[in-house]
């Protein structure tokens, strides 16, 4: 145990001298209200328990008005003893209204010692916090949400009719006299000229018409 830890301590000593002389003036007055023996000395004890609960209960519940009212009695009766106690009182000839106070404390201090302990306590009500501003925030209005416009349907160009398809025409038959006279004239102009006959030059020595010559050329295949 260290040097410190036996400091003794002024509060704790005026307590201790506080309470001795007020627990000697309650048995002092309790003794001449017609109290003797160990009564006497249980009238001190029931008025500082009384004290101690009720000062408990206002430390956990301040704003208990029972924890108060059974502060202020006990504190009342205590110091009510100092009070009588020094003089003012004439404790031969005590008067019948504080022997009846005295007879009757004992159960108005189990009522008060009962109600404090098995009563619930009022919690103290929980500090405000200051509302902090929050920066509002934009509301978006769901059914007036601008949506895009619908892009514009295409013009549907109408498609080109088709160009009505001509029959073909079949190649017409080239004689086989006709088709070696043809070969005659190309095989005469070759052999004169050195070069191959046109298929100009042959339609118009031919004379024929101009499907006929076609025929004749591509047969003979003619430029």
């Amino acid at each position: 145990m260290t040097r410190s830890s036996l400091r003794p301590d002024a509060v704790l000593i005026q307590a201790v001298i506080a309470g001795a002389l007020s627990f000697a003036h309650l048995h002092d007055l309790a003794e001449a209200a017609g109290q003797s023996g160990w009564k006497a000395w249980a009238y001190p004890v029931s008025v500082d328990l009384l004290l101690v609960a009720a000062w408990r209960r206002l430390r956990n519940a301040r704003r208990d008005r029972s924890a108060w009212t059974w502060f202020v009695i006990a504190l009342g009766a205590s110091l009510g003893a100092n009070v009588a106690t020094a003089g003012l009182l004439d404790l031969h000839q005590v008067p019948a209204w504080l022997r009846i106070l005295v007879a009757g404390w004992p159960a108005l201090a189990f009522l008060g010692g009962t109600l404090l302990v098995h009563s619930p306590a009022t919690p103290a009500p929980a500090p405000v916090e200051p509302e902090t501003e929050q920066p509002a925030m934009a509301e978006v209005a769901v059914d007036r949400a601008d949506e895009p416009a619908p892009a514009p349907a295409p013009e549907l160009v109408p498609a080109p009719e088709p160009e009505p398809v001509k029959p073909a025409v079949p190649a017409p038959v080239v004689p086989a006299a006709l088709l070696d006279h043809a070969r005659k004239l190309t095989e005469a102009h070759r052999a004169s000229t050195g070069s191959p006959m046109s298929a100009d030059v042959l339609a118009a020595r031919l004379g024929l018409p101009e499907e006929m010559t076609r025929a004749i050329t591509d047969q003979l295949q003619l430029a």
